[in-house]
């Protein structure tokens, strides 16, 4: 069966896998996918990823974190950019998800990125931004939520 939203597909299954308390996820590779948990791992919102070659477009499978108790650390995953509404944004329009614990993902012309590339505050970050993609047009995005009060730790599968 074919899939027509792979990201969306993607982050399904981390909300899926994470609500039945699963250690790992397995899904469908690709590069984009790579980065995007790239970027997760970076965060502390999964524990590691691995990509797996199975002869045919591979395997990406995500570690997934929890916190005390068993409790998730990923708290919303939410598709904003969906291929039947495409969600473009300036830089100057980026803001900061529930004041800094949460990242959006962002996909531009030089690559997939958060919002948190720089050192914090606003002016910096829109700086460094437009700097880093040479004025940031438009973006695709999505958001990850953290739960409040855990940190990210180093831990590795």
């Amino acid at each position: 069966m074919a899939i027509s939203d792979p990201i969306a597909d993607m982050l399904t299954r981390i909300r899926n896998g994470a609500k039945a308390k699963f250690n790992s996820v397995d899904i469908p590779g690709s590069t984009l996918k790579t980065e995007v948990a790239k970027i997760l791992k970076n965060e502390g919102y999964v524990r590691n990823y691995k990509f797996l070659k199975d002869g045919k477009q591979g395997i990406l499978r995500v570690y997934l974190k929890y916190g005390e108790a068993q409790s998730n650390v990923i708290y919303g995953l939410k598709r904003v950019s969906k291929p039947s509404r495409r969600v473009y944004v300036r830089c100057k329009d980026i803001k900061p998800i529930y004041n800094g614990m949460g990242i959006t993902i962002l996909s531009t012309s030089k690559g997939i990125m958060t919002d948190k590339k720089s050192a914090p505050g606003k002016s910096r970050r829109r700086d460094s931004l437009q700097r880093l993609v040479g004025g940031l047009e438009t973006v695709q995005r999505f958001r990850v939520q953290r739960l409040w009060g855990y940190a990210k730790s180093t831990d590795v599968a």
